[in-house]
């Protein structure tokens, strides 16, 4: 039984004995004690003043002499006004290690078969162009809000929904047969959705161009300088060869649709090796080529039962004006689908596959008024999760030099930002010696563990709901509040351990109760118990800096305790094999924790 759980239980009886009421244990909180005051962890009495009738400092001082006559838990109290402040018995910290060290995974709970359904939607790229940083925050979170989601005992299914359709994939498709001259991946040396991003970006260039030429040439005419660039857009030749196929692709033309899938292919193939070196992956992917068909079905049904409404120009809209919002577009009124069309059939075809309980989207918070309305207009077409769904909104990763435009390929890609970390890191370790002792092959797994390990803490590690400034240099320090100062930790933890194990040292799986403890030692011991109701929290709240933040507290508690206190050099016998239990024990919740996040732990460093 945790300390908490048992103190709860303990004063539950503590009422019943000294004032006759029955108070369940569960309903009874306690708080860690102010640093400022002597004690571990404080009971408010205020609650109780009713059943006592007494003053605060005497309800208080009665529960607190009945714990330390009736409670091994309690070694010593102290009252200030209504707060009785408890220290906890050594005995009880050693145990609670104990119950900690015996649970390999320990704070996580297993999801059984009946337990909740909870799909999990991330990434959402388009097939136009390769992966970026902002794909990469999605990601990583998308991944991280998966692992700690089923930590607290949900099953959980991860999805992707890949646009592989409309006006900005045909860009791409035309620049490439106008100015490819057959160019492949495999002729260019390229990843295919890098390749294909090129001409998403020479598509640009040469509109930019035309419209240019054509403006000069309209104001030349006499024309006002704005209304010549609008008819230039409008009369661009290479656009409107975009907009025909569209059409084409819309009406199943067999070149277009053969060009389609070959180019398709080439991203997917990219896309997975940047999801690989990220760590990530998918249960199930769902493709808007797909989707978008449903969804116009699902819409004109809708149409038919007077949820929605048809214009004189042959539009189909939803009034939303009585939920609060505004009127919304589903099918325009050539009949084409818009994005919203499309959630709606992807949200089909999920509930079609998977009983779902709860969905969770991780899109941006640019989309949060289009989550708003998809909810209301799920639930208006009968699905069960629609009204509560979640929007796990999230901010824009920032650069110094501004935000990311892919049109005119000046964002960070996401291939070479895993390169330049896992760089940084093998630069960052060569300078400070730490890899003066392995091969060239460890090397450079360490590296990779550690580059990638300070790109995703940095990113995770900051409240999603918040715009972030990415700085890689920042992000590599193996000082502070980064990965690699956690990795780093977690290593010099390994090493005592094998040290301890090359001296003959066997770890026992119970610990001796008399040992005589530090504060700082219970206070690690504390902060190891709270790892299960933080992980709970972060499930409740969709919170993976909560993770993120208590991994770097418990080390930087750990390194305070490491610098004060000897391990393997420490004479007394059963300090020395607490010690070193409770550091294995920070080892193994650090690696759990980090794991969560999808961060790898090194063993060596």
């Amino acid at each position: 039984m945790k300390i908490e759980q048992q103190l709860a239980a303990d004063a539950a009886a503590a009422l019943k004995a000294l004032y006759g009421a029955d108070v369940e244990a569960g309903s009874i909180q306690l708080e860690k004690t102010k640093r400022e005051f002597e004690g571990h962890l404080t009971l408010v009495v205020f609650p109780y003043l009713r059943l006592s009738r007494k003053k605060p400092e005497e309800t208080a001082e009665e529960i607190g002499r009945y714990l330390m006559e009736h409670s091994a838990a309690v070694a010593g109290y102290n009252v200030i006004k209504g707060f009785l402040n408890l220290t906890v018995a050594p005995a009880a910290w050693v145990a609670l290690l104990d119950d900690i060290n015996s649970d390999a995974r320990y704070g996580l709970t297993e999801p059984g078969e009946d337990a909740p359904l909870v799909m999990i939607e991330y990434s959402s790229p388009n097939t136009n162009k390769p992966l970026h940083l902002g794909h990469v925050r999605n990601n990583l979170l998308g991944w991280a809000l998966a692992q700690i989601v089923e930590a607290c005992g949900n099953r959980v299914v991860k999805t992707n929904i890949v646009n592989d359709r409309g006006i900005h994939i045909c860009k791409s498709m035309l620049a490439w047969q106008k100015y490819g001259n057959g160019e492949t991946p495999e002729s260019s040396g390229k990843k295919g959705d890098h390749l294909i991003g090129d001409y998403y970006v020479a598509f640009d260039q040469h509109y930019r161009a035309e419209v240019k030429e054509l403006t000069a040439k309209y104001e030349a005419e006499g024309m006002a300088p704005e209304a010549a660039k609008e008819r230039a857009e409008k009369d661009s030749p290479l656009m409107q060869e975009a907009h025909a196929m569209l059409v084409r692709w819309e009406q199943n033309d067999p070149e277009v649709r053969a060009l389609w899938r070959k180019m398709n292919e080439w991203v997917y193939e990219g896309f997975d090796q940047t999801y690989k070196a990220l760590g990530v992956g998918f249960d199930k992917i769902y493709y808007e080529s797909d989707t978008y068909l449903e969804g116009r079905k699902m819409v004109l049904e809708g149409l038919e039962k007077g949820l929605f409404y048809r214009r004189d120009d042959g539009s189909v809209w939803a009034d939303l004006r009585s939920e609060g919002l505004d009127e919304k577009l589903l099918l325009r009124a050539d009949g084409t689908s818009v994005y919203m069309t499309q959630d709606i059939g992807t949200a089909k075809m999920r509930f079609e596959d998977f009983p779902i309980d709860k969905m969770i989207y991780v899109v941006g918070n640019e989309q949060n008024y289009h989550f708003q309305v998809l909810a209301i207009l799920l639930d208006k077409l009968g699905f069960e999760w629609g009204k509560s769904l979640v929007h796990f909104s999230y901010g824009m990763v920032e650069l110094p030099n501004g935000k990311m435009k892919s049109r005119e390929g000046t964002v960070v890609d996401a291939d070479d930002l895993v390169a330049e970390m896992v760089r940084q890191a093998r630069e960052t370790a060569d300078e400070a010696g730490k890899f003066d002792d392995m091969s060239e092959e460890e090397k450079d797994e360490v590296a990779r563990i550690v580059g990638m390990g300070a790109l995703k803490y940095f990113l995770l590690k900051v409240d999603a709901r918040k715009n972030m400034l990415f700085n890689p240099a920042e992000s590599i320090d193996f000082n502070g509040n980064t990965g690699p100062f956690i990795q780093y930790t977690y290593a010099r933890i390994r090493s005592i351990l094998r040290k301890a194990a090359d001296s003959g040292i066997r770890l026992p799986e119970t610990l001796p109760a008399d040992v005589e403890l530090s504060r700082k030692e219970e206070e690690i011991v504390q902060h190891l118990a709270d790892f299960a109701a933080v992980v709970r929290q972060a499930g409740a709240d969709y919170s993976p800096s909560a993770v993120a933040n208590y991994c770097y507290a418990l080390v930087k508690e750990y390194n305070q305790f490491y610098h004060d206190f000897s391990v393997l050099r420490e004479e007394d016998e059963k300090k020395k094999i607490f010690r070193l239990v409770l550091s294995a024990n920070v080892a193994k919740i650090v690696r759990l924790g980090m794991g969560l996040l999808g961060i790898e732990m090194p063993e060596r460093m």
